[in-house]
Protein backbone atom coordinates (compact mmCIF):
# COMPACT_ATOMS: atom_id res chain seq x y z
CA UNK A 1 0.00 0.00 0.00
CA UNK A 2 2.76 2.21 0.56
CA UNK A 3 4.25 2.02 -2.59
CA UNK A 4 0.84 2.39 -4.31
CA UNK A 5 0.45 5.65 -2.63
CA UNK A 6 3.76 6.37 -3.66
CA UNK A 7 2.75 5.77 -6.86
CA UNK A 8 -0.42 7.86 -6.93
CA UNK A 9 1.17 10.65 -5.68
CA UNK A 10 3.65 10.32 -8.92
CA UNK A 11 1.10 10.32 -11.13
CA UNK A 12 -0.68 13.71 -9.47
CA UNK A 13 2.57 15.01 -9.32
CA UNK A 14 2.54 14.70 -13.81
CA UNK A 15 -0.71 16.79 -13.33
CA UNK A 16 -0.30 19.40 -10.79
CA UNK A 17 3.60 20.79 -10.90
CA UNK A 18 3.52 21.61 -15.07
CA UNK A 19 0.80 23.81 -14.11
CA UNK A 20 1.45 25.50 -10.61
CA UNK A 21 3.03 29.04 -11.55
CA UNK A 22 2.20 29.00 -14.82
CA UNK A 23 -0.84 30.75 -17.14
CA UNK A 24 -3.90 29.05 -15.82
CA UNK A 25 -7.44 29.37 -16.32
CA UNK A 26 -9.97 29.39 -13.37
CA UNK A 27 -13.19 28.40 -12.72
CA UNK A 28 -15.50 29.49 -10.39
CA UNK A 29 -18.07 26.64 -9.35
CA UNK A 30 -20.33 28.58 -7.63
CA UNK A 31 -20.68 31.20 -10.49
CA UNK A 32 -23.93 32.07 -11.42
CA UNK A 33 -27.09 32.63 -10.03
CA UNK A 34 -26.29 35.58 -8.37
CA UNK A 35 -23.83 33.94 -6.41
CA UNK A 36 -20.74 36.53 -5.04
CA UNK A 37 -18.81 33.41 -3.83
CA UNK A 38 -15.43 31.74 -5.03
CA UNK A 39 -14.60 28.42 -5.16
CA UNK A 40 -12.24 27.63 -7.71
CA UNK A 41 -11.33 24.77 -9.45
CA UNK A 42 -8.31 24.72 -12.67
CA UNK A 43 -7.45 22.59 -15.10
CA UNK A 44 -4.86 20.98 -12.21
CA UNK A 45 -7.66 20.15 -10.22
CA UNK A 46 -9.30 17.84 -12.67
CA UNK A 47 -6.76 15.97 -14.37
CA UNK A 48 -4.70 15.08 -11.33
CA UNK A 49 -8.33 13.79 -10.30
CA UNK A 50 -8.53 12.01 -13.74
CA UNK A 51 -4.83 10.60 -13.40
CA UNK A 52 -5.62 9.47 -9.40
CA UNK A 53 -8.79 7.80 -10.24
CA UNK A 54 -7.55 5.81 -13.67
CA UNK A 55 -4.56 4.74 -11.67
CA UNK A 56 -7.25 3.21 -8.20
CA UNK A 57 -9.39 1.40 -11.08
CA UNK A 58 -6.59 -0.41 -12.43
CA UNK A 59 -5.15 -1.37 -9.32
CA UNK A 60 -8.69 -1.89 -7.48
CA UNK A 61 -11.55 -1.96 -10.42
CA UNK A 62 -14.34 -2.67 -7.65
CA UNK A 63 -13.26 0.23 -5.27
CA UNK A 64 -15.99 3.03 -4.39
CA UNK A 65 -14.15 6.36 -5.39
CA UNK A 66 -15.25 9.77 -4.14
CA UNK A 67 -13.44 12.65 -5.40
CA UNK A 68 -13.99 16.62 -5.12
CA UNK A 69 -14.14 17.33 -9.37
CA UNK A 70 -15.87 13.88 -10.02
CA UNK A 71 -17.96 12.82 -7.86
CA UNK A 72 -18.61 8.88 -6.71
CA UNK A 73 -18.38 5.88 -8.66
CA UNK A 74 -19.47 2.13 -7.68
CA UNK A 75 -21.13 3.98 -4.45
CA UNK A 76 -22.49 0.54 -3.04
CA UNK A 77 -18.81 -0.86 -3.10
CA UNK A 78 -18.24 -0.95 1.17
CA UNK A 79 -13.78 0.00 0.69
CA UNK A 80 -12.66 2.56 -1.52
CA UNK A 81 -10.95 6.24 -1.72
CA UNK A 82 -11.24 9.58 -0.85
CA UNK A 83 -9.32 12.03 -3.44
CA UNK A 84 -8.82 15.64 -3.36
CA UNK A 85 -6.64 16.73 -6.23
CA UNK A 86 -5.56 19.77 -5.10
CA UNK A 87 -6.29 20.26 -1.90
CA UNK A 88 -5.61 24.56 -1.47
CA UNK A 89 -6.62 25.76 -4.57
CA UNK A 90 -6.31 29.00 -3.80
CA UNK A 91 -2.96 28.95 -2.24
CA UNK A 92 -2.48 27.03 -6.04
CA UNK A 93 -3.85 29.74 -8.04
CA UNK A 94 -1.57 32.20 -5.75
CA UNK A 95 1.62 30.87 -6.04
CA UNK A 96 1.97 29.81 -2.74
CA UNK A 97 3.21 26.43 -1.96
CA UNK A 98 0.84 25.34 0.44
CA UNK A 99 -1.10 22.88 -1.12
CA UNK A 100 -1.19 19.52 -1.37
CA UNK A 101 -2.75 16.54 -3.51
CA UNK A 102 -5.02 14.00 -0.56
CA UNK A 103 -5.78 10.47 -1.05
CA UNK A 104 -7.51 8.45 1.85
CA UNK A 105 -8.16 4.48 1.46
CA UNK A 106 -11.15 3.87 3.34
CA UNK A 107 -12.64 -0.25 4.53
CA UNK A 108 -15.75 0.33 5.61
CA UNK A 109 -15.66 3.44 7.87
CA UNK A 110 -12.22 3.34 9.06
CA UNK A 111 -9.51 5.36 7.17
CA UNK A 112 -6.14 2.55 6.92
CA UNK A 113 -4.27 4.65 4.73
CA UNK A 114 -3.03 8.45 3.37
CA UNK A 115 -1.70 10.27 1.52
CA UNK A 116 -0.54 13.80 1.03
CA UNK A 117 1.68 15.01 -1.56
CA UNK A 118 3.23 18.94 -2.30
CA UNK A 119 5.11 18.04 -5.46
CA UNK A 120 6.84 21.32 -5.60
CA UNK A 121 8.69 21.10 -2.23
CA UNK A 122 9.63 17.37 -2.83
CA UNK A 123 7.74 15.89 0.23
CA UNK A 124 5.11 12.97 0.61
CA UNK A 125 3.62 12.20 3.51
CA UNK A 126 2.35 8.35 3.50
CA UNK A 127 0.57 6.37 6.67
CA UNK A 128 -0.64 3.10 6.53
CA UNK A 129 -1.30 0.19 9.15
CA UNK A 130 2.25 0.04 9.65
CA UNK A 131 3.54 3.98 10.40
CA UNK A 132 3.45 7.45 9.20
CA UNK A 133 6.31 8.94 7.19
CA UNK A 134 7.62 12.09 5.35
CA UNK A 135 9.11 10.82 2.10
CA UNK A 136 11.57 13.83 1.01
CA UNK A 137 14.93 13.70 -1.22
CA UNK A 138 15.26 10.36 -0.77
CA UNK A 139 15.18 9.22 2.65
CA UNK A 140 12.43 8.55 4.66
CA UNK A 141 11.37 10.11 8.42
CA UNK A 142 8.98 8.42 10.90
CA UNK A 143 6.60 10.86 11.71
CA UNK A 144 5.68 12.38 15.14
CA UNK A 145 3.85 14.44 16.81
CA UNK A 146 4.89 16.87 19.21
CA UNK A 147 4.86 16.36 22.96
CA UNK A 148 3.17 19.88 24.19
CA UNK A 149 0.06 19.40 26.59
CA UNK A 150 -0.36 22.89 27.09
CA UNK A 151 -2.77 25.42 25.66
CA UNK A 152 -0.22 28.41 26.20
CA UNK A 153 2.05 26.71 24.92
CA UNK A 154 0.65 25.23 21.26
CA UNK A 155 0.89 26.60 17.87
CA UNK A 156 -2.30 26.79 16.44
CA UNK A 157 -2.74 26.92 12.37
CA UNK A 158 -6.22 27.16 10.31
CA UNK A 159 -6.37 28.36 6.79
CA UNK A 160 -7.91 31.50 7.54
CA UNK A 161 -10.23 33.00 10.35
CA UNK A 162 -12.32 33.83 7.89
CA UNK A 163 -13.71 30.38 7.38
CA UNK A 164 -15.57 30.79 10.86
CA UNK A 165 -18.69 32.12 10.85
CA UNK A 166 -21.98 32.33 13.36
CA UNK A 167 -21.77 29.55 15.87
CA UNK A 168 -18.19 28.84 15.40
CA UNK A 169 -16.38 32.55 15.48
CA UNK A 170 -16.63 32.99 18.95
CA UNK A 171 -15.53 29.41 19.75
CA UNK A 172 -12.54 29.31 17.75
CA UNK A 173 -11.39 33.18 18.95
CA UNK A 174 -11.71 31.60 22.87
CA UNK A 175 -9.32 28.89 21.24
CA UNK A 176 -6.89 30.93 19.37
CA UNK A 177 -7.11 33.64 22.73
CA UNK A 178 -5.41 30.72 25.13
CA UNK A 179 -2.80 29.72 22.31
CA UNK A 180 0.93 31.04 22.13
CA UNK A 181 0.59 31.45 18.18
CA UNK A 182 -1.73 31.34 15.76
CA UNK A 183 -0.94 31.25 11.99
CA UNK A 184 -2.79 31.29 8.71
CA UNK A 185 -3.34 30.41 5.01
CA UNK A 186 -1.69 26.14 5.29
CA UNK A 187 -5.02 24.30 4.19
CA UNK A 188 -3.98 20.40 4.53
CA UNK A 189 -0.40 21.41 4.34
CA UNK A 190 -1.19 22.25 7.99
CA UNK A 191 -2.10 18.76 9.29
CA UNK A 192 1.40 17.78 7.68
CA UNK A 193 3.04 20.13 9.89
CA UNK A 194 0.93 18.54 13.08
CA UNK A 195 1.70 15.22 11.81
CA UNK A 196 5.60 16.43 11.88
CA UNK A 197 5.61 18.23 14.96
CA UNK A 198 6.05 21.43 13.94
CA UNK A 199 3.09 22.70 15.20
CA UNK A 200 0.87 21.43 17.97
CA UNK A 201 -2.85 22.04 17.13
CA UNK A 202 -5.23 22.84 13.48
CA UNK A 203 -8.96 23.80 13.86
CA UNK A 204 -11.24 24.57 11.01
CA UNK A 205 -14.81 24.56 9.79
CA UNK A 206 -17.08 23.39 7.33
CA UNK A 207 -14.52 20.98 6.36
CA UNK A 208 -15.94 18.40 3.38
CA UNK A 209 -15.01 14.53 3.55
CA UNK A 210 -12.25 14.92 0.99
CA UNK A 211 -10.60 18.04 3.08
CA UNK A 212 -9.75 15.69 6.21
CA UNK A 213 -10.60 12.15 5.97
CA UNK A 214 -6.92 11.60 3.93
CA UNK A 215 -5.54 13.18 6.61
CA UNK A 216 -6.49 11.43 9.14
CA UNK A 217 -4.26 8.09 8.90
CA UNK A 218 -1.27 10.63 8.83
CA UNK A 219 -2.45 12.00 12.09
CA UNK A 220 -3.53 9.19 14.17
CA UNK A 221 -0.38 6.85 13.05
CA UNK A 222 2.32 9.93 13.86
CA UNK A 223 0.31 10.01 17.27
CA UNK A 224 -2.13 12.57 17.15
CA UNK A 225 -5.72 12.75 17.48
CA UNK A 226 -8.54 14.51 15.27
CA UNK A 227 -12.56 14.57 15.46
CA UNK A 228 -14.73 16.93 15.49
CA UNK A 229 -15.34 20.07 17.78
CA UNK A 230 -17.86 17.34 19.74
CA UNK A 231 -15.30 14.83 19.64
CA UNK A 232 -17.14 12.57 16.78
CA UNK A 233 -15.43 10.96 14.13
CA UNK A 234 -14.06 13.35 11.35
CA UNK A 235 -14.22 11.56 8.27
CA UNK A 236 -17.20 12.64 7.10
CA UNK A 237 -16.01 16.79 7.98
CA UNK A 238 -17.54 19.54 9.87
CA UNK A 239 -15.84 21.31 12.40
CA UNK A 240 -12.56 19.66 12.50
CA UNK A 241 -9.60 19.69 15.74
CA UNK A 242 -6.78 18.06 15.55
CA UNK A 243 -3.66 17.77 17.79
CA UNK A 244 -0.55 16.53 18.86
CA UNK A 245 -2.00 14.12 21.61
CA UNK A 246 -5.08 13.31 24.20
CA UNK A 247 -4.04 15.68 26.76
CA UNK A 248 -3.81 18.65 24.29
CA UNK A 249 -7.05 18.01 22.35
CA UNK A 250 -8.65 17.70 25.62
CA UNK A 251 -7.77 21.09 26.51
CA UNK A 252 -8.35 22.80 23.11
CA UNK A 253 -11.84 20.92 22.43
CA UNK A 254 -13.19 22.05 26.31
CA UNK A 255 -12.19 25.97 25.54
CA UNK A 256 -14.27 25.43 21.95
CA UNK A 257 -17.53 23.93 24.14
CA UNK A 258 -16.70 27.08 26.69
Amino acid sequence: MKKFLQQLAKVSEEQTLPRFRSSLSVDNKLAGAGSPSFDPVTEADREAERAIRAAISERFPGDRILGEEFGTTNPDAPDGWIIDPVDGTRAFISGVPLWGTLVGRHEGDAMVAGLMHQPFTGETYVATAEGAWLIHNGLEHALATSSVERLDEAKLLTTSPRIFGEGTQEPYDRLEAACRLPRYGCDCYAYALLASGHVDLVAEAGLQTYDIAPLIPIIERAGGVVRTWDGQSAKDGGNVLAAANKALFERAAERLAG
